[in-house]
């Protein structure tokens, strides 16, 4: 009996060797862990290590290894999706860009002509949503919901790499391009400074090994290339700014990143690393984190009469679920009668669904800083989260890497300069109804002197010139060595204008600080004599 176990268990044995099946999943338990593996910094019943993954004073170094057939496919998914690669050089430069005209964001670099048929908005407002959703000429912003500024609604793939950190090894992760205009203009001037995202466990059906595999606690990041930003401190800043200003916001950091896609290591640049909003900014920052996560994109996102459409309100979490009813419960609150009739009733209508303090202090930090590409201008880069615990829709910013700068450059093409009512003046009064949320709400005089408020605590606390300096040359330093210099940002993989450029930043950023605490000065002091 016993020679006959024995054999029974070796031919077991075999069986599973032969066909690569571990034991444990033999036995229904989880795979035999990577070599390597600890559950501190691997596992997912770790709370998320901010003080590791988005360090304040340093700079995290991260080296990624992609096949080169997995290389190849996203070369050939982007250019698929968006040409040629290089097929623009240029295109993210000052000077660049396609012939005729262009977007010129802040710090230097260019934004190219949407494709041919792009037909812009009448006037300088893409708020000015009729019923519908449709603006003059038949343009949606940004393409239409759920559209990019090319009209393409499709990412683009995700592939399997390796990451090494701190002498650890990640293995099977997901890795793919990510953005908008940041990754259009990069790949169409021939630069590899691509922005990306991680997710740690994407392929765990593939590879069980790695199931609900972390970094630290968190299951994705976001890194930003810093496109447009010469200073490569603005994500950073802003998104500081932001949390301090009690405005729920990521968690950023500055990485040194590495690929390896089959030739060796290169350097790929500096980048910001961004919390992801529906991994743990929900769950920290937020009493209950099984909430509607909403990013809003397109016609809708403007919140203007008639706007609504599921399209435009993409579900981050709870998919499966077709319920809007919070977001149209916004809808029909902010656009109640009562408004103009009744606005004690319209009010406690409108913060029985919205949190109305904390788009208030969002609207003034985003005004004071200039953020250029979010609402007010463009109907994108915010998230609106439905937390169980209150019920109400909380206002989430994303994406500041236009941010703190004096000018943007006017809309799709005509090279305009300063020319957006919800980024230069701080009494808004030139925004009109196409961006309802701001419009009503600072045509209200309560929430105009709730606004008002907001704008003096901020300039003396999060956005206070002294402290903006001191910060500005402290970040500036610590990121300089990874930038220029003989261990910076290499030909193909920076987007610096010049090397110049990135020297003169701080001196532009803090000129900016400077002058937009003295409009406020001005501000608060004719709100004052009223």
């Amino acid at each position: 009996m016993k020679q006959h176990l024995l054999a029974l268990a070796a031919t077991i044995l075999l069986v599973m060797v032969a066909t690569q099946t571990p034991l444990s999943l033999a036995q229904g338990d989880t795979a035999a862990r990577p070599d390597g593996w600890r559950e501190d910094s691997h596992g997912s019943e770790v709370d998320p290590d901010y003080a590791v993954v988005f360090p304040t004073d340093e700079v995290n170094t991260i080296t990624i290894t992609i096949t080169p057939d997995n290389w190849q496919a996203i070369l050939d998914d982007m250019t698929e999706l968006y040409g040629g690669f290089g097929s623009r050089p240029g295109a993210d430069r000052i000077g660049g860009g396609f012939p005729g005209d262009r977007l010129q964001p802040p710090g230097g670099s260019g934004l190219a002509l949407p494709p041919e048929g792009f037909q812009p908005p009448e006037g300088d407002n893409p708020g000015q949503v009729p019923p519908g959703g449709v603006l003059p000429g038949g343009f949606r912003p940004l393409g239409g919901a759920g559209e990019n500024v090319l009209g393409i609604d499709q990412n683009p793939i995700w592939v399997t790499a390796t990451i090494e950190f701190n002498g650890q090894t990640w293995t099977n992760i997901g890795f793919r391009l990510k953005g908008n205009s940041s990754l259009m203009s990069s790949w169409s001037g021939g630069l590899y400074k691509l922005p990306f995202k991680l997710d740690f466990d994407q392929f765990e059906d593939d590879h069980p090994e790695i199931e609900n595999q972390r970094f630290f606690g968190f299951q994705q990041l976001s890194f930003s290339s810093n496109w447009s930003d010469d200073s490569l401190l603005r994500e950073r800043v802003t998104a500081d700014i932001f949390r301090e200003a009690g405005v729920p916001a990521s968690h950023t950091a500055f990485y040194a990143v590495t690929i390896d896609h089959g030739s060796g290591p290169i350097y790929f640049g500096l980048y910001t690393a961004v919390e992801v909003v529906d991994d743990t900014v929900i769950e920290t920052q937020f009493s209950d984190d099984s909430g509607n996560l909403y990013k809003p994109e397109g016609s809708g996102a403007t919140f203007a009469l008639g706007a609504f459409s599921e399209e435009s309100f993409d579900k981050e979490t709870n998919q499966d679920e077709e319920d809007y009813s919070d977001i149209l419960a916004l809808f029909a609150a902010l656009h109640d009668e009562t408004r103009t009739t009744d606005p004690e009733a319209w009010r406690a209508q409108l913060e029985a669904v919205f949190d109305v303090d904390v788009f208030l202090r969002w609207l003034a930090v985003n005004t004071l800083v200039q953020n250029w590409d979010t609402y007010g201008r463009m109907a994108h880069n915010y998230y609106l989260y439905n937390d169980p615990a209150d019920g109400l829709l909380t206002w989430i910013p994303w994406d500041n890497n236009m941010a703190l700068s004096e000018g943007f450059g006017g809309g799709f093409g005509r090279g305009r300069q300063n020319d957006s009512p919800a980024s230069s003046a701080l009494d808004l009064s030139a925004v009109d109804a196409g961006w309802s949320l701001i419009r009503f709400l600072m045509d209200d005089p309560v929430y105009q002197e709730r606004y008002v408020e907001d704008v003096e605590e901020i300039i003396q606390g999060a956005f206070e010139p002294a402290r903006m300096e001191a910060t500005y040359r402290a970040l500036h330093d610590l990121v300089a060595p990874y930038v220029v210099g003989e261990d910076g940002e290499i030909a193909e993989h920076t987007l610096l204008s010049s090397p110049q450029a990135f020297e003169s930043s701080v001196a532009e950023l803090i000129a900016h600080v400077n002058a937009r605490y003295d409009l406020a000065l001005d501000y608060l002091a004719s709100q004052a004599s009223q």
